[in-house]
């Protein structure tokens, strides 16, 4: 009479036909689940719901066991956080705090996952290594001007700026964003390289050790010139180690007299060897240019005059033999002129015979002189003297 369930009852009370209901069972027959109770599938036994009171609505679940969830938690028991939510507790979970740049973050910690549009920190607060924050918020992170080559990448914007400056440049480099070269260093293929001039220049006195865009090296100092300064000045040159610079002396012996420039700094000085002149001036000759007084020697003395008054000295006498050879030259051929001249001009010999008279004439230049116009008769009388007279038209010859 009391047709129980056999899964769900535990018997019946006889006398009034009432099923005894095991827990989790209900209906007079104890066919159906308690509250907080669901039909098992594909079975009659009913299962627990076992709702999470703190994230659950109600202990009831529906026919496949899932609880109704509160807002922000999430799972069939309705026993963790949803994504977007975190911290789990006997109210509810509370959401995510990531600057609306993530969605998700860590259950327990509320630390942001997956930070977005180039932020991170435990809220997404910071902006990455490489970008910062934009003085609009609208833009956000944006990216740094700042080359990993020429500085450490990361920047910022100082208070009152609107544009951001690099954190650090590495050697070489300067400017707000350590696109420029600095002091000591030239622009080679868009790379700043250090200057190469020999430890010739002084950084100290020059605003700029070479040229920024070329490298050619800028106030050599210790006599040196060259796009490296690393040539000597006129009137130097390199001594035999190749490291100091001393000026070209002319000396009288056969030990030069050496002048030696090197720099104030010791540790880099440029140098360069003395160039000994061997004058063919005589002692004599050297004195009477240079004087020297009876307290110095002949060296010491000759090396007080300067390269330059040496060499106007030396251009002055070569000058002087030049036009003493020309005079000479010029007189010889004078002298050669006039001899010819006299060996050239015409002269008339006449001998006197008894009855006849021979009359020759001798040029060396006119081997076939005619001279018979000189013996013509009317041209010609004897002088009451007995002296020959010999009448041309332009001259009268007495013999």
């Amino acid at each position: 009479l009391c047709n129980c369930s056999s899964v769900g009852s535990a018997g019946c009370n006889r006398t009034t036909g009432q099923c005894h209901c095991l827990a989790g069972y209900a209906g007079p027959q104890c066919h159906s689940c308690a509250h907080g109770f669901f039909p098992e599938q594909g079975g009659q036994q009913c299962q627990p719901c076992s709702c999470s009171p703190a994230g659950a609505t109600s202990e009831q679940c529906d026919h496949s066991g899932k609880c109704q969830c509160k807002v922000g938690v999430t799972d069939l028991k309705c026993d963790r956080c949803s994504e977007g939510y975190y911290r789990f507790n006997e109210t509810t979970c509370e959401p995510c705090q990531c600057n609306n740049h993530s969605h998700t973050c860590d259950s327990s910690t509320g630390t942001c996952l997956d930070c977005q549009e180039n932020t991170e920190g435990k809220h997404c607060e910071l902006c990455k290594e490489g970008f910062y924050r934009s003085s609009h918020p609208a833009h956000g992170c944006q990216h740094c001007p700042c080359s990993i080559v020429a500085s450490t990448g990361t920047c910022h914007i100082q208070p009152g700026e609107s544009v951001p400056r690099c954190d650090k440049c590495k050697p070489g480099y300067t400017g707000l964003n350590c696109n420029q070269c600095d002091k000591g260093y030239y622009n080679s293929d868009s790379i700043c390289v250090s200057c190469k001039c020999n430890g010739n220049v002084d950084p100290a006195l020059s605003p700029r050790v070479c040229r920024p865009d070329s490298g050619e090296c800028l106030g050599c100092l210790y006599h040196t010139t060259g796009f490296h300064c690393e040539l000597c000045e006129e009137g130097y040159t390199r001594d035999s180690e190749g490291t100091n610079c001393t000026r070209k002396e002319a000396t009288l012996g056969p030990e030069p007299r050496e002048f030696t420039t090197s720099a104030p700094n010791t540790t880099k000085a440029t140098s360069f060897s003395t160039a000994v002149l061997n004058s063919t001036l005589s002692p004599t000759t050297l004195q009477t240019i240079f004087p020297i007084s009876s307290s110095d020697n002949s060296t010491s003395a000759f090396a007080d005059v300067s390269w330059t008054q040496f060499n106007i000295i030396i251009l002055t006498v070569i000058i002087i033999v030049v036009v003493l050879l020309m005079g000479f030259v010029g007189a010889v051929y004078m002298y050669r002129e006039y001899q010819n001249r006299k060996l050239n001009a015409p002269f008339w010999t006449i001998e006197l015979k008894e009855d006849n008279i021979s009359f020759s004439s001798y040029h060396d230049s006119i081997p076939n002189a005619d001279v018979s116009g000189l013996l013509e008769d009317d041209g010609n009388e004897v002088a009451p003297n007995g002296q020959l007279t010999l009448t041309t038209p332009m001259h009268n010859y007495k013999a």
